[in-house]
C-alpha cells in the first residue's frame, strides 16, 4: 500500500510545534531534532512512536530520508 510521505519538518510545522517547543515536548535538545529534520542522524523506534503522537501522524507518512 502506498502512504502519502511528508518530512519530519512539515509534519512539525503541520502540527504547530516550532523547533524548540516540539524538542522540550520529546524530551530532547534542538540539535537533535535539527540533526533529525535534516537526515544527519535517525531516532530509534522509542522516539519515532514519542514524534507520531506528538504530531498526531503515522509513522508510515513520515519521510525520515535526506
Amino acid at each position: 500500500m502506498l502512504y502519502p510521505q511528508i518530512t519530519l519538518k512539515a509534519a512539525r510545522v503541520s502540527a504547530g510545534l516550532n523547533q524548540k517547543d516540539a524538542a522540550v515536548a520529546l524530551g530532547i535538545s534542538k540539535s537533535t531534532l535539527i540533526n533529525y529534520e535534516h537526515g544527519k542522524t535517525v531516532p530509534d523506534w522509542n522516539m519515532v512512536n514519542k514524534i507520531c503522537k506528538l504530531y498526531d501522524i503515522p509513522a508510515d507518512f513520515i519521510f525520515f530520508g535526506s
